[in-house]
């Protein structure tokens, strides 16, 4: 992984998936929190760590979370990763 230029946490409200049919609720979540670091982290490349996708995905397309906390990091070129706390914990060991 390149150089971490900087690194901060959010807790992302999720609420606003639920306005979305019930089919499309988990999309409209990994959506939102792509939105959240384009325009939080300004940058225009997002990545969601599979962690973070499998937690929106945990209870089915019909209910994700309320909220999520992730830890996201932007590198040298411009391209944020999108982390769990315990992910950034482990990357930050080895």
């Amino acid at each position: 992984m390149s150089e971490v230029v900087s690194e901060r946490e959010y807790v992302i409200p999720l609420r606003d998936a639920y306005e979305a049919s019930r089919t499309r609720r988990a999309k409209r979540a990994v959506n939102i929190i792509k939105e959240f670091a384009r325009k939080h982290m300004k940058a225009e490349i997002v990545k969601i760590s599979s962690k973070v996708n499998s937690l929106i995905w945990s209870r089915g397309i019909e209910k994700p979370p309320r909220r999520i906390k992730v830890v996201m990091r932007k590198d040298k070129e411009g391209v944020v990763t999108v982390l769990l706390p315990e992910e950034a914990k482990e990357e930050e060991k080895t």
